[in-house]
């Protein structure tokens, strides 16, 4: 998922030790919210959040609507300002590279965001299908979720889900870090081998 441009979710941040929004980013937020609420409800219905996301988001129709049912609580058909928070919360997550540490520190609201049928367990299904959420993509992801799951069957309970989320900030610190060693040095200037086989003569 990520954050077309324009918006004022670029200029909002989450601080590094919570993964939460500021006082003030969350007064803004609420002042947003109260701007999509025509209704004053003091909620969104499925349309109102549709086109929210539509507008400042790349995702496709069917993963808004994966995402309406995911934030729609209490099955009420509507979104409240905790739920959109949250939603929000996890934009900016992506917008800023922080998906792996927001699910590490906000892993048992996660696990009940994707846990959409209430079991107290994860399916592999339930996972794929919330995937787009935080960016995780490919098989490599459905196979660790796999190796997971040491309950018997392929679902992870919570506990499983936290150390697989440990798992996944290892594996992402480590391509970050491969990346680092393969990205080339930056090639020096023909003026400045120029002025430092100058500096060598006498």
């Amino acid at each position: 998922m990520k954050l077309r441009p324009g918006y004022i979710f670029n200029f909002l941040f989450l601080d590094r030790v919570h993964v939460l929004m500021s006082v003030r980013n969350t007064v803004v937020l609420l002042e947003y919210f109260r701007l999509l609420d025509v209704h004053d409800s003091n909620t969104l219905n499925d349309v109102q959040f549709f086109h929210f996301l539509r507008c400042v988001t790349d995702l496709s129709n069917g993963q808004i609507k994966t995402a309406f049912n995911m934030f729609d609580w209490k099955a009420s058909g509507e979104i409240g300002f905790e739920e959109f928070y949250m939603l929000i919360c996890i934009i900016i997550a992506n917008k800023d590279k922080m998906e792996q540490q927001f699910l590490y520190r906000h892993s048992r609201s996660i696990f009940d965001l994707i846990d959409m049928d209430g079991g107290h367990t994860i399916t592999p299904a339930e996972f794929y299908a919330a995937g787009f959420l935080f960016n995780i993509k490919g098989r490599a992801y459905l196979q660790m979720f796999k190796d997971y799951s040491g309950s018997g069957g392929e679902n992870l309970t919570y506990n499983e889900f936290k150390l697989f989320i440990m798992a996944c900030l290892d594996k992402q610190e480590k391509y970050n870090e491969d990346k680092k060693k393969k990205k080339p040095k930056p090639k020096q200037p023909m003026m400045g081998l120029f002025a430092q086989r100058n500096s060598l003569l006498p």
